[in-house]
């Protein structure tokens, strides 16, 4: 069975929308974007917005619930990730990179690090604007994906 792709889309960066949207029209693959707000999607059998109820990772427990073995979750959220690979998913970030099971429970401990050193005003602000060249590192990334999968 071809695997169906979720997303995290309350703060999916638009680009990376677009590729998945080219993708899911190229491969014929379900392509699932989910948020708590109203998103527009192109219209396509195999294109669908799920709007959550507001709440703190309500989108995240949507997908969390909805994933298969073998599905790609489109995220930022390290423990949102974490929660599809334990389900035998696939995970990557909208900047290319995939996260791992091997890796998952240290990139949750540098989450937990980072927060504190946040929460205590030792550090402030958050990632780099996201560019071009990450844009393409997501979009390499995601067809090999599909390759490997498809065969597309």
């Amino acid at each position: 069975m071809a695997p169906a792709i979720w997303v995290d889309a309350d703060a999916c960066p638009a680009p990376v929308k677009d590729i998945l949207f080219r993708a899911a029209a190229r491969t014929g693959l379900q392509l699932t974007l989910v948020a708590n707000k109203l998103l527009r999607v192109p219209p396509s059998p195999h294109i669908r917005a799920v709007q959550v109820a507001h709440g703190f990772d309500a989108a995240d427990r949507y997908i969390e619930e909805a994933v298969g073995a073998g599905d790609l979750v489109i995220t930022a959220d390290i423990p949102l990730a974490a929660a599809v690979l334990a389900r035998g998913a696939h995970a990557l970030e909208p900047r290319g990179e995939w996260f791992a099971p091997g890796t998952i429970h240290e990139r949750l401990q540098m989450r937990a690090l980072m927060n504190d050193l946040r929460d205590s005003g030792v550090m402030s602000g958050g990632p780099s604007a996201f560019s071009t060249a990450d844009s393409r590192s997501f979009a390499a990334a995601l067809d090999g994906f599909l390759a490997r999968r498809t065969g597309r």
